[in-house]
This record gives C-alpha cells, sequence and structure tokens, in this order.
C-alpha cells in the first residue's frame, strides 16, 4: 500500500532549536543545539509529522533542507506518493521529512500503523546504545554510569592516545556492557592498527567509521578481528555496493538515505551483499527516533538515543528502560 495523496494537500515547514544538557563532543565536531526541520502534511482531517536535522558533514543543514521542499511546493501540494518523492528530491534530509511525514499521514488516513504498512511484526522494544560524548576519561564514565542498566554503551573517539584511556576506564567501570566505538572518521590507518590490540583486549564488538568518507581504501587488506561499521560511507542506497570486502556492517539514518522509504530498501539490499544492518539517528527529537525506532525492527544494532541529549523533548516521547528503547502509540505512524 502506498496511496497518492491528491490535492488540495497543506504543505507546513518549520525551523526549531532543541537545546543540549550539555556540549557533546565527536571527532572534529561539538553540539551545543540541534536544529531540525519540522514537516507537517494535512489532507483533509488527517495530519502527518515528521522531522530531520539532515548531515552535517555533506552540509545539508535544516535551512537548505526547507528550502528544497518550499521550492518544490506547488508539486508537493497537488498530491504526492512516497514512490513520486523518491525521484522529486535526492537522499538527504529534506526528503527524510517528507517522506516519513507521508507515512505518519497514510498511517492516519487508513488507520493501519506504519509498520504494518512496512510488512513488519509489532514492534518490540529495542536494545540500543546508549552514546559517551569524547570527554575526559573520568567525564566519560561518569555519562556511562548515569545510564540506568544500560546493555549497550557507544564511546565516541577522536584518534587521540586520550582514547586508550577512554576505552579501559570504561571497561574497568562497566566490565559485562557490550561496548562500541564510534571515530566519526577520525582515525589514520597507523592509529587503528597501533588501537587494535587494546579493542580486542578489553572486548570492543564493534568499530564504526573509522577513516574519511572518501578513503575507504583504507581498508583494503586490513583484516580486522573486529567488525567495522560503516556510517559517513554509506549515505543511501547507491553506496552499498562499494562497501563490500572493507565493512562488515553498514549504519542506516533516515536523515542520510532520505527517509524510511529507502531504509527498509537498505536492509534488503545489505543483506543481499552479505552486510548487516544498523539503525542509527543525527540527533533530535523523539519525533525523528520513531520512525528510525520501526527500522530498527529488522537491524541488528540499534543506537537511537538521540533525543536523551536534549534538554527538553516533545509531549509524547520515546521510553528507555533497562537498556531498551520502545515508542509509545501516538507519537508518529
Amino acid at each position: 500500500m502506498n496511496p497518492t495523496f491528491l490535492g488540495p494537500l497543506r504543505l507546513h515547514t518549520q525551523l526549531e532549536q532543541w537545546p543540549l544538557t550539555m556540549p557533546f563532543r565527536i571527532a572534529g565536531y561539538t553540539f551545543e543545539m540541534i536544529e531540525v526541520l519540522v514537516v507537517t502534511l494535512q489532507k483533509d482531517e488527517c495530519v502527518g509529522r515528521a522531522e530531520a536535522a539532515g548531515i552535517y558533514y555533506m552540509k545539508d543543514r535544516p535551512h537548505s533542507m526547507i528550502q528544497q521542499i518550499e521550492s518544490l511546493r506547488a508539486t508537493i501540494e497537488v498530491g504526492l506518493d512516497r514512490n513520486a518523492l523518491q525521484k522529486l528530491l535526492p537522499p538527504g534530509g529534506a526528503r527524510n521529512a517528507l517522506d516519513c511525514a507521508l507515512w505518519d499521514l497514510e498511517a492516519k488516513a487508513t488507520g493501519c500503523p506504519a509498520w504494518q504498512v512496512a510488512g513488519l511484526d509489532r514492534p518490540r522494544p529495542i536494545v540500543t546504545t546508549f552514546t559517551c560524548s569524547a570527554d575526559q576519561p573520568a567525564e566519560v564514565v561518569m555519562a556511562a554510569r548515569s545510564y540506568r542498566n544500560p546493555k549497550a554503551l557507544k564511546l565516541k573517539l577522536t584518534g587521540e592516545s586520550i582514547d586508550v584511556e577512554r576505552i579501559r576506564a570504561v571497561r574497568e567501570s562497566l566490565p559485562d556492557v557490550w561496548m562500541s566505538i564510534d571515530a566519526n572518521q577520525g582515525f589514520s590507518r597507523s592509529f587503528l592498527e597501533s588501537l587494535m590490540p587494546i579493542l580486542v583486549e578489553e572486548k570492543v564488538a564493534l568499530i564504526e567509521q573509522p577513516f574519511p568518507r572518501g578513503q575507504e581504501e583504507l581498508l583494503d587488506g586490513f583484516q580486522s578481528p573486529i567488525p567495522i561499521v560503516a556510517d559517513e560511507s554509506v549515505l543511501s542506497l547507491a553506496d552499498i555496493p562499494h562497501l563490500v570486502g572493507r565493512f562488515n556492517m553498514i549504519n542506516i539514518k533516515l536523515d542520510k538515505c532520505g527517509g524510511l522509504t529507502e531504509g527498509l530498501a537498505m536492509v534488503r539490499a545489505a543483506a543481499e551483499y552479505g552486510l548487516n544492518a544498523m539503525v542509527g539517528n543525527m540527533m533530535g527529537t523523539s519525533l525523528a527516533i520513531a520512525p528510525a525506532f520501526v527500522l530498527g525492527q529488522v537491524c541488528n544494532v540499534a543506537d537511537l538515543d538521540g533525543c536523551i541529549f536534549l534538554k527538553a523533548d516533545r509531549a509524547i516521547t520515546v521510553q528507555y528502560n533497562d537498556g531498551l528503547v520502545t515508542c509509545p502509540d501516538g507519537l508518529w505512524g
């Protein structure tokens, strides 16, 4: 099912700013506030809504996203379905906001929840990683221990010698937690090679995006005992074939690929190429996490903690309990 919502279809766009509780540091960036684009589509009495933050490292920002959408207002308001949208806009935040708003509108108009429209089983709570900013080791431990009964952690690293202290400090404090690391393109090959014995010793389960996008050949011939995840190296379906033999898993983010429609297609394509799938997020409110939660039902790993870093959230929020994330009815889809 993928109905075309014929006009008059009312489009509303709005930029919002959501402050973080404290600065969030990764390799090369520090975030103090998240700006998002909220798209609302209305057909008769039914309203679909979604949120996107874009891709900061691709200069895909909410201000440019809103311009993309507004330039197509007449086309959108005449009528649109998700298949047509894939041709109307490229992958990125603008398409994500529209795509997920269409999913939400369809759920409201038909009475069928988004997971059912996607042909999935009823959603279950899923384990999510909880992220620790690249701070001083004692602060990283404090952040890790602040999470209530975490089952999985992700440590942001920077390619500096202090990374070893960060890893060892968290492992000493939480000896049994599942742990991954995320370099956000910040490693050199020599640094990864030197770090690998420590990663093995400290039982790190995944290594995410060690090298910069466009330098994937640095993984050629690299025999890693730990699975390596492509994040910045995989934006959309088109990138997947080039990852085979270098990566073991892809991190699908709806802001990168342009929405839940392509996200679901990427899970299927990854399996065809022998790759596992992870679902992540670009940080945002619970409205951004909700469609990613649907995608997470068919992924091997989920990183859906983005809204916990906000000072405030939506009126209806995703819920975190005992290391799991779940999405209540009424939030989206």
